[in-house]
């Protein structure tokens, strides 16, 4: 149901991690500057490259399935779009992003002709190719944002664009460039899409409820679902006249959060286990915890080992410091692995354990037939 994978002997922690086309790659960077890229060989994965043009922490990587460029933004403010040669290195092509504070999150659009960079200048950054310069510019969406923007996630029209933030905000915009798109039509969300144009704004809660960890558009574009510190999981229905449905759940807050049908939502965190949601009839609904991990020694067993050790030698063992999970840590980041966000077949997490673990949706569902029909 879950495969484990460790690259090299580091464990350090995995900020974020992109997969190219075929799965056979991987970039993540190591919560450092740099940016690893892995490929697949047999049953073992060793390091190919190893980007180092940021001077402080890669936040945000993305990898362009069609065009194959990796997208990666940094705590130094700067982006950079790299493009593989015929030799298999990598090279930069600039970006102006014009931002005085961290670029916090970076995500291509759907068509890969422009992405999105969030920052803690309060502003989103739309980057486009400029030929004449061969260089990435930007156009600002600022207003009616005033915290970091902490996550983005396109709309499959390539036009939209949900961003949530700190200030306890998620908000829906136009992220039209008209010098290299035909005029939009109207949608579900709204007509009117100049760029920066605010189609849907949803507090997290009425009295706050924590800044928003991630955000994301279902496959229809219907639907945006998003986590926030105050371990809630949101949905905001567009065709049910933008009507919030919210769950307050009794885990620890959630990081990420990512559609896997159009009805059915993955979200991951604090707790270290990945949990899987639906949202039919206005209302959230528990599914199942994806990781049922268990010790070898039940836990009641184990507390009774620590009361003999107590009792007979006058301490206490401290070396059961394990989680029942797969991940020992906090699970910063969700990427589809196989399939689609309509149909979802794998997908991968990955931590500050530096675990990247792949989960079998596939086999999920065949454990569920299987207990229906006993």
């Amino acid at each position: 149901m879950a495969q484990t994978i460790t690259f090299g002997d580091s464990c350090a922690p995995i900020t974020c991690h992109a997969w190219n086309k075929d799965r056979s790659q991987i970039a993540f960077s190591p919560n450092n500057n740099e940016v690893h890229i892995y490929q697949k060989e047999g049953s073992e994965w060793k390091q190919t490259n190893n980007l180092a043009e940021h001077d402080l922490r890669v936040m945000g990587i993305d990898w362009a399935p069609n065009t194959n460029r990796i997208v990666t933004c940094s705590v130094d403010r700067n982006a950079y779009v790299w493009t593989q040669g015929e030799d298999g290195k990598w090279s930069t092509t600039l970006v102006l992003l014009r931002i005085n504070r961290a670029a916090t999150c970076v995500k291509w659009s759907p068509l890969e002709n422009k992405f999105a960079v969030g920052s803690g200048a309060r502003l989103i950054s739309i980057c486009y190719f400029e030929k004449e310069n061969n260089w990435w510019v930007s156009k600002h969406i600022k207003k009616p944002i005033r915290s970091t923007v902490t996550s983005i996630d396109w709309h499959p029209n390539n036009i939209l664009l949900v961003a949530g933030s700190s200030d306890f905000k998620v908000r829906v915009f136009s992220a039209y460039i008209k010098d290299i798109e035909d005029q939009p039509g109207p949608n579900v969300w709204g007509s009117k899409l100049p760029l920066g144009q605010l189609l849907a704004e949803f507090p997290n809660s009425a009295s706050g409820g924590g800044w928003v960890h991630s955000v994301s558009f279902s496959d229809d574009g219907n639907k945006v679902a998003w986590v926030a510190h105050d371990s809630s999981i949101n949905v905001a229905d567009s065709t049910q006249g933008k009507t919030v449905v919210k769950l307050k759940t009794e885990y620890l807050p959630f990081l990420g959060c990512s559609w896997v049908t159009n009805n059915s939502l993955i979200v991951a965190g604090h707790s270290c286990i990945p949990l899987l949601y639906t949202h039919e009839d206005n209302e959230i609904k528990f599914v199942a915890k994806l990781d049922n991990t268990q010790r070898k020694e039940s836990g009641g067993l184990s507390a009774m080992k620590k009361f003999q050790s107590l009792d007979r030698h006058a301490r206490i063992e401290t070396n059961d410091t394990f989680l029942e999970s797969i991940h020992q840590n906090a699970i910063s980041c969700i990427s589809i692995y196989k399939g689609t966000k309509a149909n979802t077949r794998k997908f991968s997490t990955s931590g500050l354990d530096g675990q990247l673990v792949i989960w079998d949706l596939e086999s999920l569902e065949k454990s569920f037939e299987r207990l229906k029909t006993v």
